[in-house]
């Protein structure tokens, strides 16, 4: 091109026929941008738009940008109010959002108009958009990892350090920039480590675990590989727990459970040495649970029901109850409510004025209400109380209060109530045999004695506790087999402690040598045993244990339910409740 040439002279020459200053070539001219493009005057009607902007927003020249884009016109007519000389905007177009630039069109710096450049930005918007949501996560993954209480190393595949935690900073007295960017070769031949967890994943690619001592701690390493989608290792996560609290710890709770275990022996020891003057033996869980339960509720006035089977100690309970409690000195008053004619029982209990009845005493009687003040009342076999003397007893129990029979004064006794039964409370209540409003009134402090059968770690102590006694006291030593040990260990004792007690005193009595063997039992225990030993003892080896505990478990069941002929006798005979029978039926299928 000649020197000072017009240029749009030579290239319209050059390359095109058409006027260069024509419509159809500033047309095609703003048609080749490849953004939007739209020129308006000053009342914002449009001179020029090219095809981006006419194709998104059906805008062309001759028409108002309040008509097509009202929301664009309101804003560019607010910022020329300002004044601003460049703006930048966001409007929708179609299915895509544009990001607006308007500028002035000046002519000897007067303002002939408004240019609009429209740049799609729903593709950049997502970028962002990307880029924020990964910028989160990255946010999320520095806040766990820096939060973490164990310390973590992060490595990459050839064992340099890209990152610690602060946990690890903590733990290994070190900061940061100490370590980052040095490989772990490097550090392992500096003596800052003895071994590495990232070297043994890098060597292994499978997770490491060691125990290492570091500047006077004891840690826990775990080294992670990380793989990328082809399998290939990228990086080695490494996680350290100081484990040393955690030792000093344990040293304290087992110095602790060593003082609890001997405490608890001390305690055991002085239990047993109490207990035996008072013939209670436990050492099973059950049993010194309730004694536990006993001993608690000894301290305080509220009223207690013993529950539990004929024969088992509830009575003993009761002493050792009154005895441990402030009322320990002042009378304990015994009162067995079903061996009292019902006639009688209401008089017995609160008394009488003279001439209250045919056969009243003149001076009148006091009852053991009376009788326990400042006391504690024990009521055994309370489930046989009559429902008249029922509603006194509430009435004392919720006022402190009783009136004589036939009297009309009423006085104040300060009384405490054990109470004991072997029946079903809840279902005399359900009977209406028994009232509601009494049941819950003694039923503050429930504890159940449980049955010698439930008892086992008793039983032999207590064969020996009064075997040892009544032999004393008849001059008399005797011992047992072992074979008759088994057997009485074996037996289920309906009869509980009293029953117990029964044997013992029959064998110390009437076996004829100082060793009494399983002859020497009575049948019904020596005959038990020997079906027990009747019991086949060889299986075949392909036999596992489960399957021969299953065999022996069928044997008994069927021999029992051909003895005793129904589920109730057949679970008293074994030991175990009558839903355990039913379900071990089933599961044999035994009819």
């Amino acid at each position: 091109m000649p020197p000072h040439a017009d240029p749009t002279l030579f290239i319209g020459s050059q390359y095109s026929n058409a006027p260069l200053h024509s419509e159809d070539f500033y047309q095609s001219l703003t048609n080749a941008i490849d953004v939007g493009l739209l020129a308006i005057n000053n009342s914002g009607m449009t001179i020029l738009a090219n095809k981006i902007a006419r194709d998104s927003f059906n805008i062309s020249p001759g028409v108002h940008l309040n008509d097509v884009l009202p929301d664009l016109w309101h804003k560019i007519t607010q910022k020329i109010r300002e004044r601003k000389p460049r703006i930048e905007l966001s409007v929708q177009g179609g299915q895509s959002n544009y990001l607006v630039r308007v500028s002035p069109i000046l002519l000897d710096s007067e303002r002939v108009g408004i240019a609009c450049t429209f740049i799609e930005s729903t593709e950049l918007e997502e970028i962002a958009m990307q880029m924020r949501f990964f910028q989160e996560i990255n946010s999320e993954l520095d806040a766990i990892i820096d939060s973490s209480s164990d310390g973590l190393w992060i490595c990459d595949a050839e064992a340099n350090v890209l990152r610690i935690n602060p946990a690890s900073e903590r733990i290994n007295q070190i900061n940061a920039k100490e370590v980052v960017g040095h490989n772990m070769n490097e550090l392992l031949g500096q003596g800052f480590i003895d071994r590495s967890a990232t070297l043994e994943v890098i060597k292994n690619r499978t997770v490491s675990h060691l125990l290492q001592q570091r500047v006077g701690r004891k840690l826990f390493i775990t080294g992670t590989p990380v793989f990328d989608a082809r399998g290939e290792l990228i990086r080695v996560v490494v996680s350290e727990r100081d484990i040393t609290q955690i030792d000093t710890l344990q040293r304290e709770l087992e110095e602790q459970e060593s003082i609890k275990d001997q405490f608890r022996h001390h305690m055991l020891e002085m239990q047993q040495l109490e207990l035996e003057s008072r013939r209670v033996i436990a050492k099973s869980p059950c049993m010194l649970k309730a004694l536990r339960q006993a001993l608690k509720v000894s301290t305080v006035s509220s009223s207690v029901l013993i529950l539990g089977e004929s024969g088992v100690g509830k009575g003993l309970f009761a002493d050792l109850i009154h005895k441990n409690s402030i009322r320990g000195g002042k009378p304990l008053i015994k009162i067995n409510c079903g061996a009292i004619p019902e006639s009688l029982i209401e008089s017995e209990l609160f008394g009488y004025e003279k001439g209250a009845f045919t056969g009243a005493q003149s001076s009148g009687k006091a009852g053991y209400f009376e009788l326990a003040d400042g006391g504690t009342l024990f009521l055994d076999e309370i489930a046989e109380l009559p429902l008249s003397s029922q509603v006194k007893l509430l009435r004392f129990l919720e006022d402190g209060r009783i009136t004589r029979l036939g009297g009309t004064k009423s006085r104040t006794v300060d009384v405490r109530i054990l109470a004991a039964t072997h029946r079903n409370l809840e279902e005399m209540v359900e009977q209406e045999r028994f009232r509601l409003d009494l049941y819950y009134r003694l039923k503050v402090v429930p504890i159940h004695v449980p049955p010698v059968r439930e008892r086992k770690e008793c039983i032999l102590p207590m064969i020996h506790h009064y075997m040892d006694s009544f032999g004393a006291s008849n001059g008399i030593s005797k011992r047992l087999t072992r074979a008759a040990s088994d057997a009485l260990q074996a037996y289920p004792y309906p009869g509980n402690v009293r029953e117990l007690m029964n044997i013992c005193e029959r064998l110390v009595v009437m076996s004829e040598t100082e060793l009494i063997d399983l002859r020497d039992l009575p049948s019904d225990i020596a005959g038990r045993a020997m079906e027990t030993e009747a019991i086949p003892a060889g299986w075949s080896q392909a036999m596992t244990l489960q399957q021969a505990l299953e065999s022996v478990e069928r044997t008994m069941l069927a021999q029992a339910m051909e003895r005793c002929g129904n589920q109730t006798k057949a679970a008293e005979t074994l030991g175990v409740n009558q839903s355990t029978i039913a379900r071990k039926l089933k599961k044999f299928g035994i009819s």
